[in-house]
C-alpha cells in the first residue's frame, strides 16, 4: 500500500490544500505508513472534488447550510462591536447613558466622566464609533423602539412559575430595552419570591437565601454578554420555589462547554463585555461560572447544572436546596486565611468529597493541598483508595428529630454518629433499622459490625433479639 509515498502525499496536498505528512517505520511485525493531517484552520472549509463534506453515522455527507455558517463565523469580527445599520444616537436612552456614566464613574474614580458629553462618553466606551452606533450600544443602551426596530431579539423574558404545569406563568415580565435599564430590576423581581433556609449553629440561627444574589446576576450577565444576537430567540429567566433556570440563545462559544467552562474564557461579544467590565458589573472576563461554584459549594447546594445544553441554547439551572447544614459550618468555621487561599477547584474538590463521588484527576493538585491542611483524609490505596472530609469537623452533624446524614466520615466517625443517636434515644432505645437509616451508605452488615465493636467497648448494649431488639447507651460510658 502506498509504495510512492511522495506521490501520494503530493496528490493529498493537491486536494486538500494542507500539509500533510507521511512516514514509514518498519516495525518487526511489518511495515507502517502514518499519515498526519492537520486540523483544518479556523473559519475555513475543507473542500474536496467540489463539496465539504462532515461525518453522517459512518458515512460522509455534504455539510449543511447552518454548520458551514458556523464555520465561516469563527474568524468574524465582534458582532457587538459592528455598527447596526439604520441606527442613530436618538435610538440611545438618556437614562441607560447616564447609569454608564455613574457606574463607570464610580468603578474607575475618574472624575473627568462626570464632564464628558453623553456623546464623547460613548465614544470612549466604544459603543460609538466615526462609523456609527454599534449594536452594543442599542443592547446596553437603546430604547425600546429602537431595539423592535432594529434588533427584537434583544430582549430578556421574565417567568415566574409557581409549579411545573404548563400553560401561562404566574408572572411574566419582557424587557426589551437597554440592558443597563432593567438589570437591578431584574434581580430586584427576582428576589420578591426569594426565601430563606437556616441552620442552627450552636445558640445562633443562620439563614441562606435560596438563591444568591452573586450567582443570579453572574447568570443574567453572562446570559446577556455571552448569547449569539444574531439568533432570533430571547434570553429567558425562569423561577421557580426553589430554582432558576437561564436560557441564552446560540450555545456555548467556540471551544467552551460545560466540563471546561471554569478554565477556559471565550468572550463571544467582545464590546459588551468590556463595557460591564468598565461598569464593574463584572470583575474580569470570564470569572461568573467560578462565583457561581462556589456559591453553590458553600452553601452546600448542587452544582451548577448545563446538562441540558445544546448547539442551540446554554441551558444553565442553579438549584437552591441547601443539603448538607453541616458542610456550610464547616466551610465558615475556617479561618480566612485558609478559605481566602482556596480557588474555585478546591471548592469543587470538596463537593466531590462531601458527596462521596470520585474526585477528577486533573484535581489531584487541589486534593493534596486540601489533605495538608487536615481538611480531607483518606482510606485505601490504588484505585480503592477513598477520600473522606475530617470527620472532627461535624461535630454538629446531628440533624433535627434524631436522624443524621453521612458527609463520607470515616469508621471512627460512623461510630461516634451511631452512639450519639443511641444516647439521644436512651430512654425508648434504637432499633438496627432506625440505626441503619443513620448510615445508609454502608451495608447491614457493616452497621452490624460497628455496633458490636461499640458493644466490645462497653460503650452500648442490646436489650431483646431480632426485630425487637433495641440498643441503649451503657450509662458509665457517657
Amino acid at each position: 500500500a502506498f509504495t510512492d509515498l511522495e506521490r501520494t502525499k503530493a496528490g493529498l496536498i493537491e486536494q486538500l490544500r494542507l500539509r500533510i505528512e507521511i512516514e514509514e517505520i518498519f516495525h518487526p511485525d511489518g511495515r507502517v505508513v502514518v499519515i498526519s493531517s492537520p486540523s483544518r484552520p479556523i473559519g475555513v472549509p475543507i473542500a474536496v472534488g467540489g463539496a465539504y463534506w462532515m461525518r453522517a453515522g459512518e458515512d460522509l455527507a455534504p455539510m449543511t447550510a447552518d454548520m458551514l455558517r458556523d464555520i465561516f463565523d469563527e474568524t468574524g469580527p465582534d458582532f457587538s462591536a459592528e455598527v447596526c445599520p439604520g441606527a442613530t444616537f436618538a435610538d440611545l436612552d438618556p437614562a441607560a447613558i447616564d447609569i454608564l456614566r455613574a457606574r463607570w464613574l464610580e468603578h474607575s474614580g475618574n472624575q473627568a466622566l462626570a464632564n464628558r458629553t453623553a456623546s464623547q462618553l460613548l465614544e470612549d466606551a466604544e459603543l460609538v464609533t466615526q462609523a456609527g452606533v454599534t449594536y452594543a450600544a442599542l443592547i446596553l443602551a437603546g430604547t425600546r423602539k429602537a431595539l423592535g426596530r432594529l434588533l427584537a431579539q434583544a430582549e430578556v423574558v421574565f417567568e415566574y412559575r409557581l409549579t411545573e404545569a404548563p400553560g401561562p406563568a404566574n408572572q411574566r415580565d419582557e424587557y426589551r430595552q437597554g440592558f443597563l435599564l432593567f438589570y437591578d430590576k431584574l434581580w430586584e423581581t427576582v428576589n420578591l419570591r426569594n426565601d430563606r433556609q437556616h441552620y442552627q449553629d450552636r445558640f445562633v440561627m443562620h439563614e441562606v437565601p435560596t438563591l444568591r444574589e452573586g450567582s443570579v446576576r453572574e447568570a443574567i450577565l453572562n446570559a446577556v454578554s455571552h448569547r449569539d444576537y444574531r439568533h432570533p430567540g430571547s434570553i429567558f429567566i425562569r423561577q421557580y420555589l426553589r430554582r432558576i433556570e437561564i436560557v441564552s440563545p446560540g450555545g456555548f462559544p467556540r471551544g467552551i462547554n460545560a466540563e471546561n467552562i471554569l478554565d477556559k474564557q471565550a468572550p463571544r461579544n467582545r464590546r459588551i463585555a468590556e463595557s460591564l467590565l468598565r461598569c464593574g458589573l463584572v470583575e474580569r472576563s470570564g470569572q461568573g461560572a467560578n462565583r457561581m461554584l462556589v456559591e453553590c459549594v458553600q452553601d452546600s447546594k448542587p452544582l451548577p447544572d448545563y446538562s441540558r445544553s445544546d448547539e442551540q441554547e446554554v441551558f444553565l439551572r442553579l438549584h437552591g436546596d441547601m443539603q448538607d447544614p453541616a458542610f456550610v459550618k464547616l466551610l465558615t468555621g475556617l479561618p480566612h486565611e485558609q478559605s481566602a487561599a482556596f480557588s474555585s477547584h478546591h471548592f469543587l474538590v470538596l463537593d466531590h468529597v462531601r458527596r462521596g463521588q470520585p474526585v477528577p484527576r486533573w484535581c489531584r493538585d487541589e486534593l493534596e493541598f486540601l489533605r495538608s491542611l487536615d481538611l480531607v483524609h483518606f482510606e485505601g490505596r490504588g484505585r480503592g483508595t477513598r477520600y473522606f472530609l475530617n470527620e472532627s469537623l461535624y461535630d454538629g452533624a446531628a440533624q433535627e428529630g434524631g436522624t443524621v446524614r453521612r458527609f463520607g466520615f470515616g469508621r471512627t466517625a460512623h461510630k461516634a454518629l451511631l452512639l450519639r443517636h443511641i444516647k439521644k434515644q436512651r430512654n425508648a432505645g434504637s432499633t438496627f433499622a432506625e440505626l441503619h437509616q443513620i448510615l445508609p451508605s454502608l451495608s447491614r452488615d457493616q452497621v452490624q459490625t460497628l455496633l458490636k465493636e461499640l458493644k466490645n467497648e462497653s460503650k452500648i448494649r442490646s436489650v431483646g433479639r431480632t426485630k425487637g431488639g433495641r440498643w441503649h447507651p451503657v450509662e458509665t460510658a457517657e
